[in-house]
């Protein structure tokens, strides 16, 4: 199998360590790999399948003789993505910086992966919470048309990097002993306030738009627009950060244009690549972000009738958001590229 050259933009954050994990659990066909992130953490020596890897301090020119560069996002994509293509480089970048672009895809590969052949050199990630959601999504809209969708999301502190797991893990240390409680980092380090996430609820992901949603949020309706290439689908979102470590919950209402039995809408899902049904309510058996933490695909259960409209549809959807919502859905489109010749 041909190999290639690999640069990851990222690497000694989350995203960039599970790319590099999941690298190896691949079995990714790369022949060089270039480990690159801040002047900060420039030197640092990471030690990947039996190899020493020096980070370095990214910059224009890190990108000579590189032909997939994974960025893990951040405003550096903005910085570095122009110059990586320049020098001949695919980027899949995860940052939204480029995701509204018209001239970028977004892509989910089991649900659009068309999109990739439009490709000018940068190809778009989507949300982490966008990725969860479109999986439960297309398996359905292929079989009827969507005409609503009411989501809420119950999302993960990793969701905000590194520090929020730290503050999270800090906080409930402080409570079982007694000590005063510090937020520093959630809702966002550079927002001006603060809250306690330890047994607490923040309805705040990232900043509030003029129309009262927050930036989260509109990025999960406008991103799944430009996916499912549905601009008509009502769609709307409240995003929650729980406190919980890894893997994003999403419960979901949907309004179908035509009746789809629940039989039907198992079948859909259970066929559909990356998605695994568990719904059980007999046995209480339902998808929990303690299971599918550390998980490839996106589990799906309390499948049920919304009797309140026509044609209602509910769903309780569970994915590491980590995993497919950031890294494996970037490591699966260098992929996708490789089986179809696209490099």
């Amino acid at each position: 199998m041909k190999k290639y050259n690999v640069a990851i933009l990222g690497a000694t954050g989350a995203v960039g360590q599970e790319f590099l994990s999941l690298i190896e659990e691949r079995n990714f066909p790369f022949a060089n790999l270039k480990l690159l992130a801040s002047k900060r953490s420039a030197g640092k020596v990471i030690k990947f399948m039996g190899k020493d890897y020096v980070v370095e301090e990214a910059t224009n020119e890190s990108f000579k003789d590189v032909q997939i560069a994974l960025f893990a996002g951040g405003s550096a994509s903005t910085v570095f993505a122009p110059a990586a293509v320049k020098s001949g480089a695919v980027v899949i970048d995860n940052s939204s910086a480029f995701r509204m672009d018209p001239e970028v895809p977004l892509v989910v590969p089991e649900v659009n992966p068309e999109a990739i052949k439009n490709h000018k050199g940068i190809i778009a990630n989507p949300n982490c919470s966008t990725i969860i959601m479109t999986m439960a999504l297309k398996p359905i809209y292929d079989k009827v048309k969507i005409k609503r969708v009411v989501v809420s999301t119950y999302q993960a502190v990793s969701g905000g990097g590194k520090e929020a797991i730290d503050e999270l893990e800090q906080q409930v240390k402080a409570i079982a002993e007694n000590r005063p409680v510090e937020a520093k980092i959630l809702p966002g380090a550079s927002l001006a306030k603060h809250y306690q996430i330890a047994f607490n609820l923040i309805p705040q992901i990232d900043v509030f738009k003029d129309n009262g949603y927050t930036k989260e949020e509109m990025k999960m309706i406008d991103e799944t627009h430009k996916i499912l290439d549905d601009y008509g689908m009502g769609i709307t979102a409240t995003t929650i950060r729980v406190p919980v470590y890894r893997s994003h919950a999403e419960s979901i209402n949907l309004e179908l244009e035509d009746d789809l039995s629940i039989d039907e809408v198992k079948s859909a899902l259970s066929n559909f690549e990356g998605v695994i049904v568990k719904d059980n309510p007999d046995e209480m058996e339902y998808p929990m972000p303690l299971y599918t933490s550390n998980q490839d695909e996106v589990f799906i259960g309390r499948i049920r009738k919304d009797y309140s409209i026509k044609n209602g549809l509910n769903l309780w959807v569970v994915g590491d958001q980590i995993r497919k919502g950031a890294a494996l859905n970037a490591l699966q489109i260098a992929e996708y590229m490789i089986k179809h010749n696209m490099f």
